[in-house]
């Protein structure tokens, strides 16, 4: 893989991330809001949202790299009428911007809430609008490792097991923040488990549409056509020690520290400090997993034909 196929690897990987992390932070704040109340909601999400916009413009900045040059990002969406890749370019600027928008507005407490609840599903359906554009993009008939509805639900299980992850992260980095500072009562204590509860759940449940896609999808290779099957010895052969890493990786971290994630905050005495650990534990292991997955989807690249 050359720096252009890097920089699609980080792009990807952080927008789909970013996307994810604006969906699960608008859920968990929806119910964290009717739990406790919208303060004590803002309180645990609001410094999380400003974390969203850093990774999403690291990821737009690595398109760049794709590019070649920055002045041939306008000309990126100029075939809207004919080009998945122009509508990607596209609803990447309009996410960014209505998510910009969104985080001013909330963390200045800007208009009603109503208005900025308002901003911020409009923004979170762009992102998953994006999201499935990305998938598009890579639906090539003459691929036949990226030409599969596989693709497209495997970008979405990214986005939301990243997402979901990343989002506990930050929620644990906030409360210890709000400890430092002497303002973690008693009700942040518990959003956090409330909110790391469903995280671990639907990093579970992620894991688990993943290892049914994945079987499904070797299989779809190997007995495809010669471009097909030369698609699966890479992955299965000449890549075999990083699929096998991959797979590892991602069971570990959304499985096992999962679980551990789950288990500990929903029982009684659930301790702060140990699920703030297993959080961060998952998400980097399912982050280094992530990564070299789309490494592999990127490197599984074979055209039919000449």
């Amino acid at each position: 893989m050359n720096v252009h196929d890097w920089a699609l690897v980080i792009f990807t990987i952080l927008a789909q991330m970013a996307v994810g992390s604006f969906v699960i932070l608008g859920v968990v704040h929806f119910f964290a809001s009717r739990k406790d109340g919208v303060a004590a909601a803002d309180k645990l999400s609001d410094r999380a949202l400003l974390a969203i916009g850093p990774v999403l413009v690291l990821g737009a900045i690595a398109t760049f790299f794709h590019l070649g040059n920055p002045v041939n990002a306008p000309r990126a969406i100029s075939n809207l009428g004919s080009s998945w890749l122009s509508w990607e370019v596209l609803l990447l600027v309009v996410f960014i911007v209505l998510g910009g928008v969104f985080a001013i507005m909330q963390w200045r407490k800007i208009s009603t809430s109503s208005i900025r609840n308002i901003i911020a599903i409009v923004a979170a359906l762009v992102g998953l609008a994006l999201v499935f554009v990305m998938a598009m993009v890579y639906m090539l008939p003459t691929v036949p490792a990226w030409n599969t509805p596989i693709t497209v639900i495997s970008f979405f299980t990214t986005t939301f097991l990243l997402g979901s992850l990343a989002m506990g992260a930050a929620y644990a980095i906030n409360y210890a923040y709000l400890r430092s500072k002497g303002q973690a009562a008693d009700e942040q204590g518990r959003l956090l488990a409330l909110a790391l509860r469903w995280v671990a759940l639907t990093a579970v449940l992620m894991l688990g549409v993943q290892f049914v896609i994945i079987p499904v999808y070797v299989a779809q290779l190997a007995t495809g056509g010669v471009a097909a099957v030369a698609s699966a010895e890479i992955l299965l052969n000449q890549n075999s020690v990083l699929f096998g890493l991959r797979l590892a990786l991602v069971f570990l971290g959304a499985g096992v520290f999962g679980l551990f994630l789950y288990r500990t905050a929903t029982s009684a005495d659930g301790r702060i400090q140990i699920m703030s650990s297993y959080v961060y534990a998952a998400f980097a292991l399912v982050l280094v997993a992530e990564v070299i997955g789309r490494y592999l989807f990127y490197a599984s690249f074979v055209r039919i034909g000449i």
